[in-house]
């Protein structure tokens, strides 16, 4: 059977005009109770706007006589369903239909669990929304929670379409009676219905051509409604959003690869990527097969390469440096729960935000609502079905914005034990208090000190000079009034790190040990000087998140190999080569140095009044940016 390419062409008129003034496809997401006649709108809505492959009725009345069954409309969205799965006809993810006026995908989410996913995926970006409700049976609780669902998933365009008049003798007042009552709900939800449009989806009653039994209606049909839609998907003109799902090394370069979920990028555009801070410019774009575009907007695939080489990783949000998300670890958030047991506190589920996937703790329950009657439930944990308002503390920063600003970047899911059991919206950032402040806060220290707190972490082989610069920078640092303190490599080694080896888990241990000691340090106000080989770039990208709280100065301090080994008092590298000390880094162990540190220092070239001097620059620079926020 040939693809149905004709759905996705423009619709020519009996005169021979082409009608549609949109070629952009409009996503729209179609929802209802199961018993409500969702499949038998679908297919009876493809069937009245010729939007099926060339036979398929056919074929499907030939199948329904062949097992002695009656034809049913439903029947054809399971044909295109089942040839879906068989990637023959339909697209993966979406259903196409086309109107006079422009082409459109149906999103189908047949369950809660799959409108969780798409929440996570992006595949529920929708201008508008359907909603089906059966007029001999009423408002029912999926109806409310699939309202409220939508309202997570940030879709403003909803039609509610009253279905199966035919089975009330197309009464007006049942209409108006379901109208009244979803109206005030949604209402509760903060949604407001286009339209309700009262239908007979078994008979195409006001789907695309007007109903005779329901001549007392005088709104849209469906079809018209759905040309009344405006674009809303298209978030193009919003900051750029995009979050990296990838980064491939192909020959010399280092592509990364990612979907543009709002704004656009180009090349020659200055990125800052999100927890870390680290930025760099569009080089170009690497597209296969053909051409290179000139920019990449929303909903597009992005492969690009920077300029100058940073670390980038999988979960990152790129944006402009203008308008970045936000980062943090604490936010308010609305959660719709459906997991069989009750959503806890303080204990650990994941939260999947994009591409962020980092482990989270609900640190406090501020509100339960049953999801059916919105009426208000006194209980420590949140039930299945119900809908909470909590404070989410994630393990580590995380890129974000609140919903309202950026529905796709301010909506989140929420695993436990593999499966994705509920879906929630960022309401309010909220600043993470990792230490109590009592009646001294951060200002006042830094106003009393002189100036505000600030990270520099040496990193280099062993050898390279890093203890001795940073004892230099302590000293300068010390005499010239300044609240300084060092953590050193070999000092935590013989202390706080005496149960770890030198694997990879074990280095990277010893890196988030030294972090967290260096964040205490300064949250009390102090310039923390850490010198520590941290020979993996991920790791030292995992610290500089961790402390993306406070101002963060990387130091390369970088020297040849045979430089190092010359200034080895102790033979720690002699001893490597003899084999006597395992994983040593430089040896038999990798250094991946740094791509783009803030301060780069050779100490074969360099005294070591010069590279103090390169690092006090840094800091000073720094210093005076924050001195604004912290003088009083």
């Amino acid at each position: 059977m040939s693809a149905p390419s004709a759905n996705l062409s423009p619709q020519t008129s009996k005169s021979g005009s082409t009608d549609i003034e949109d070629l952009r496809k409009m996503h729209v997401v179609v929802v209802g109770h199961v018993d409500h006649g969702k499949s038998t709108f679908v297919g009876r809505l493809l069937h009245d706007t010729d939007s099926l492959p060339n036979g398929k009725i056919e074929q499907v009345r030939r199948n329904c006589a062949a097992e002695g069954m009656d034809f049913e409309y439903a029947f054809l969205l399971d044909a295109l369903l089942e040839e879906q799965e068989q990637n023959i006809t339909i697209d993966t993810t979406r259903i196409f239909f086309r109107t006079q006026k422009r082409a459109y995908a149906i999103i189908d989410a047949p369950g809660h669990k799959e409108f969780l996913k798409n929440m996570v995926t992006g595949a529920a970006s929708a201008s508008a929304a359907l909603l089906l409700i059966d007029a001999s049976e009423g408002v029912m609780d999926q109806s409310r929670r699939h309202a409220f669902l939508l309202s997570l998933l940030g879709v403003k365009q909803l039609v509610v379409l009253v279905n199966k008049m035919d089975l009330v003798k197309y009464d007006q007042a049942t209409y108006e009676k379901i109208k009244t009552e979803y109206t005030a709900f949604l209402k509760s939800l903060g949604l407001t219905a286009v339209d309700f449009i009262p239908i007979a989806a078994k008979h195409g009653e006001n789907i695309v051509n007007r109903s005779q039994p329901m001549s007392w209606w005088k709104g849209p049909t469906v079809a018209e409604a759905l040309d009344n839609f405006r674009h809303e998907d298209d978030l193009t003109g919003l900051p750029l959003r995009l979050p990296i799902s990838d980064i491939y090394r192909f020959d010399h370069r280092r592509i990364i690869a990612g979907r543009v979920e709002a704004g656009a990028i180009r090349p020659g555009e200055e990125l800052i990527f999100q927890p870390g801070g680290r930025r760099s410019t569009v080089r170009t774009f690497e597209d296969w097969p053909g051409p290179s575009r000139e920019v990449a907007g929303t909903g597009d695939s992005a492969n690009f390469t920077l300029t100058e080489q940073i670390f980038a990783e999988r979960g990152q949000v790129v944006s402009h440096i203008h308008n970045q998300p936000r980062v943090g670890r604490e936010f308010r958030a609305r959660i719709f729960w459906l997991g069989k047991e009750p959503l806890q506190t303080n204990k650990t589920y994941r939260l999947r935000l994009l591409t962020q996937n980092v482990e989270a703790v609900v640190a406090k329950v501020e509100k339960i609502t049953d999801a059916a009657t919105l009426e208000s439930i006194q209980a420590t944990s949140v039930p299945r079905d119900s809908i909470c308002e909590v404070t989410i503390r994630a393990a580590r920063p995380i890129a974000f914005d609140l919903h309202h600003e950026c529905a796709i970047t301010g909506r989140f899911a929420v695993e436990d034990a593999g499966r994705i059991n509920g879906g929630g919206i960022i309401l309010e950032a909220r600043t993470e208090k990792t230490t109590r402040e009592g009646k001294v806060t951060s200002a006042e220290r830094a106003a009393r000190a002189g100036h505000a707190p600030a990270v520099i972490w040496f990193t280099g082989l062993s050898g390279s000079g890093k203890s001795t610069i940073a004892e230099n920078v302590e000293r300068r640092l010390f005499d010239a009034g300044r609240q300084v303190v060092r953590v050193d490599g070999d000092d935590l080694r013989t202390a706080l790190n005496r149960d770890l080896g030198f694997s990879a888990a074990d280095r990277a241990e010893s890196v988030r040990r030294a972090s967290a000691v260096a964040g205490l340090f300064a949250n009390a106000g102090k310039i923390t000087l850490v010198t520590l080989i941290a020979p993996l770039a991920a790791d030292r990208a995992k610290a500089r998140a961790a402390l993306a709280n406070h101002p963060f100065i990387e130091v390369f301090v970088d020297a040849p190999l045979e430089i190092c080994e010359s200034r080895d008092v102790k033979g720690l590298y002699a001893k490597a080569r003899r084999g006597e000390i395992a994983e040593f880094t430089g040896i038999t162990s990798p250094y991946e140095a740094p791509e783009s540190p803030e301060v780069h220092i050779r100490t074969d070239k360099l005294s070591t009044d010069e590279a103090v001097k390169l690092v006090l620059d840094a800091l000073d620079k720094i210093q005076e940016s924050k001195a604004e926020d912290w003088e009083v």
